[in-house]
Order: C-alpha cells, then sequence, then structure tokens
C-alpha cells in the first residue's frame, strides 16, 4: 500500500509542477522563479528542511553558451596558457567571451531577490499550513532554508514553494517512522557527480531516473557533489558551479520528490585533497572558507555537517565531516593527526554506543577500509592517517550489526578488513565517464565484489520472519542489478 501511496503522490507532483512552475509576467516584468528547483532535506520523523532559491528565468542557460576561459601562468615558457594547466604560481585569470557574462555562461541560472514562502500538508489532509514570507539572501545566491517542525511520523507531504508573486514550484516527501517502528526502509547512496561526465545530454544524469524508479525513501550524497577545480577562481563562479548542477531537469525532478542527506569532500569544498588553512594561488580569489560557507547555503542542512538520523526500529545513519577538522596530510602520522577531529570521534563513539538500532551504518566521504591506491594520502585507508584508521576500524568492528558505506572512490567495491572483518561498501561514481582509478583485474583477497563502473547503490532494511535483514545492492547507471549483498542482524 506505501507504494500506490507514494505512486500516486508522485504523480500528483509531476502534474502539478507542469502546471504551477511558470515563471508569470504581468506588464512586461519576470516575477522570480524557481529554475533550480527545491531541496528536500535532514528529515526525521517530526522535521525537515526545504532548500529554496529565487531566479531571474524559468529555465538555465543552454549547452550552446561559452563557459569561461581559465588562463594558468606556465613558469617554463613565462606566458598565460589556457588552462587547466594547475600551475600555481600566480592568480589564474578568468576571461568571459563571445560577449558572455557570469549570467550567460553554460547552466548559469541568475538569482533574484524577493520573498518566498512554503505550503504543506500531509497527503491525506485537506488543510495546508504555510509559513511566513521570508526574504531570499542575495549573500547566499537568493536561497533560503525552511525547517519545518511538528510533522507526523511516516507521512507522505505535498509542498509547494511560493514566491510573492504567485511563481510556484511543488515537491513531496516522506518523513521517518518512528525509532521504534518496524517497516521496511530503502535509501540509495552516490558520489563523483563531475558536470563534465553528464551522461544525458541537456539533461543530466541517467542515475536519477534510474533510482527515482526504485522509490528511495531517501537519498545520501557522498560528497564531490560537484568539482570546483578548475573553474570556481571566484566566490560567483563557485555559486555558477551548483546553479548549473541543479538546474539540470533529472536533478531537479528528482530532488523535489525525495528527501536528500549532503555530506561534502576535496572538490565541494574547495580543491583536491584539500585541508583548512591551506592557501593556493590556483583557486584564485576563492578561499577555502568560502567554500564551507557556500556548502552549507546550497544544500538543506542543520547546525553541524556531522549528524545521526534515526530511520524507523531497524536503521540509524552517521554522517560524517572529513574536511573541516583534518591535519595535513603531509603531517607526520601519529595520535595528533585526524581526519575527524576530537570532538567529532567523541560525539561519533557515544551516539554509537547509545544506539538501539538493529542496524548502525556509518556513511563516510572517504574509505575507512579500502583497498586503496598506494599514491592516495587523504582517508583512513592510506598509510598517511593509518593511527586514526586503526582507531576506527578496531572500534567499529566491536559494534553490533554496523559496516561502513563510503563515496569518493570511482569504483565500485565491498571489502572486509582482514584484521577486523569490519566491512565497506563503496557506492561507485554517478556516470561510467567518472569511472575509473583502479584496475577491473586487480581484485584482492578483501574484495567480495569490484566493479569499475559508474552507478549508484541501495541499501535496504526489512524483517524476514521477524529478523533484521539488511540487504545493499550495487546497479549500474541504468538501473539493472549488479550485485546483491545481505548481512541478516543478530
Amino acid at each position: 500500500m506505501k507504494l500506490y501511496i507514494r505512486q500516486f503522490a508522485i504523480l500528483t507532483s509531476i502534474f502539478m509542477t507542469v502546471l504551477l512552475n511558470v515563471s508569470i509576467t504581468a506588464d512586461g516584468a519576470e516575477y522570480p522563479s524557481f529554475a533550480t528547483g527545491i531541496k528536500i532535506g535532514e528529515v526525521s520523523d517530526t522535521e525537515a528542511i526545504v532548500w529554496v532559491r529565487l531566479t531571474a528565468t524559468d529555465r538555465r542557460m543552454g549547452s550552446d553558451r561559452p563557459w569561461p576561459k581559465m588562463s594558468y601562468w606556465n613558469p617554463a615558457t613565462k606566458e598565460w596558457e589556457v588552462g587547466p594547466q594547475r600551475k600555481r604560481e600566480k592568480t589564474p585569470k578568468v576571461d568571459f567571451i563571445e560577449g558572455s557574462t557570469i549570467h550567460t555562461i553554460e547552466g548559469a541560472v541568475q538569482g533574484k531577490a524577493g520573498q518566498a514562502r512554503l505550503r504543506f500538508q500531509p497527503e491525506n489532509s485537506n488543510e495546508w499550513q504555510t509559513t511566513g514570507w521570508h526574504d531570499v539572501d542575495p549573500a547566499a545566491d537568493f536561497t533560503h532554508q525552511f525547517r519545518l517542525e511538528r510533522l507526523e511520523p511516516g507521512t507522505i507531504y505535498n509542498v509547494v514553494a511560493e514566491s510573492k508573486n504567485q511563481s510556484q514550484f511543488t515537491g513531496s516527501f516522506r518523513t521517518a517512522v518512528a525509532s521504534g517502528t518496524v517497516d521496511d526502509v530503502t535509501f540509495m547512496v552516490s558520489t563523483g557527480q563531475a558536470y563534465i561526465d553528464i551522461d544525458l545530454p541537456d539533461e543530466g544524469y541517467k542515475i536519477y531516473p534510474s533510482m527515482l524508479k526504485k522509490k528511495p525513501d531517501f537519498f545520501v550524497h557522498t560528497g564531490d557533489i560537484l568539482y570546483y577545480d578548475d573553474y570556481a577562481k571566484t566566490k560567483e563562479l563557485a555559486w555558477w558551479h551548483w546553479q548549473r548542477m541543479y538546474s539540470l531537469p533529472t536533478n531537479v525532478e528528482f530532488h523535489r520528490q525525495v528527501p536528500s542527506y549532503f555530506i561534502k569532500d576535496d572538490h565541494d569544498t574547495w580543491m583536491n585533497d584539500s585541508w583548512p588553512g591551506q592557501e593556493s594561488p590556483y583557486m584564485g580569489l576563492f578561499t577555502q572558507e568560502e567554500g564551507i560557507e557556500i556548502f552549507k547555503q546550497q544544500v538543506p542542512m542543520g547546525d553541524k555537517t556531522y549528524r545521526t538520523f534515526r530511520w524507523g526500529k531497524d536503521l540509524q545513519v552517521w554522517l560524517v565531516e572529513g574536511r573541516d577538522y583534518r591535519s595535513p596530510n603531509p603531517m607526520p602520522d601519529g595520535p595528533d593527526k585526524t581526519i575527524w577531529g576530537k570532538e567529532q570521534i567523541e560525539w561519533f563513539k557515544r551516539t554509537v554506543k547509545e544506539s538501539d538500532a538493529s542496524f548502525r551504518v556509518l556513511i563516510s566521504p572517504t574509505p575507512v577500509v579500502g583497498p586503496d591506491r598506494p599514491n592516495k594520502r587523504d582517508n583512513h585507508s592510506n598509510k598517511v592517517f593509518a593511527h586514526e584508521g586503526n582507531m576506527l576500524r578496531d572500534f567499529l568492528s566491536e559494534q553490533k550489526n554496523m559496516v561502513v558505506v563510503c563515496g569518493d572512490r570511482h569504483w565500485q567495491y565491498i571489502s572486509k578488513d582482514p584484521k577486523t572483518g569490519l566491512k565497506e561498501y563503496s557506492c561507485g561514481p554517478a556516470s561510467d565517464s567518472h569511472a575509473g582509478g583502479w584496475k577491473q583485474s586487480d581484485t584482492r583477497e578483501m574484495h567480495e565484489y569490484l566493479n569499475v563502473t559508474g552507478g549508484f547503490m541501495a541499501v535496504t532494511t526489512t524483517r524476514e520472519n521477524n529478523v533484521p535483514v539488511l540487504i545493499t545492492r550495487h546497479y549500474n547507471v541504468d538501473g539493472d542489478l549488479l550485485n546483491e549483498d545481505r548481512f541478516t542482524g543478530n
């Protein structure tokens, strides 16, 4: 019954969007629209956050528009060369070509000042609740986040985002079931979403309609949501990365009807393998502090980027922060070298021990178990963070029915740590063209599954003869099943 109700909600929402998601004009004035859709996140059994952004147009700039031109200083030739060259002695030059501006390059969606509000109701109710009108924030790329409270557990809600002048955008989501309730839960996981690796031209990514067909209760993006490195040399260009990614039709359609939880990694914080306090002229005028701030502007996010949430009696999930508290990669390994930081580690251990969920799932932006390539040095499976990695693997393996799901690696795998027995599931990248970094023939003893491919992963908790079971499934970008693993609770 739950699936039929969900299907009806999705179809109703799609129909309403066709009718309502328009840019309304009067007397030649264009009113704010919602070309970057909405994002629904941080859903619990009683709360949710809905992200909105007001836009000056009802659609993105198309693929016929140019990109900015980046020029980098080459100290060998003593000339500026069109990049990416990764020459870091001088700040890159940014040029807008063919008469373009920051608002008219490919994928740009200019923001617009105005006020927005949210109407929401349980699907089985005839009464709408309405928030007050709120100004969108030009300093946050014309966004605003609505925190909804006192919601009903396990309930489908319809939402309508409105601008002051009647432009509307619809969506829906289901709240988590209460912690004492037994119910099937399925969520999807993805990583590594590079704009240059889109596999549906002008539309977005195949994984999003493929995931929608499987009717997930929620979605977790493990980081590298976008890649700042080569083209985000100012704060405004960093905003452009979010505009072009989340105005793609597949992304807009998915996120208006699937609640999501977002984790950041290096490329959507600032640059590859970055750590706090690092400086690099390669990133131009765009600072790491701005990157940390922009992430919390662009996704529905609570007070902290590390948090835990519960979906029913059988599932609790932990999302961790791997960039804000880490030590420099070159620092000698030892007790003082960290990725998570002391406060986060203490919080993690305490909340894991307090949990009575049948299954506990750590979702990490980077690997904890691996294996990884020998030249990598920014995660817990690498030698350069071995001290903290050993501590975490020892702790996690001592916990009942606990596993790790990780992002960052551009291939899918299931591995089992030979020392502790801890299992790790790598979800794989968002598209086939983004897959790589590992040889398909390089199967190690710790691998239980290995596939160098794009796609996504689904995690399901269910009951069989009243015994809790956790099922993981790896899919390709078209939604075809590649591997299934079952873990029976004890």
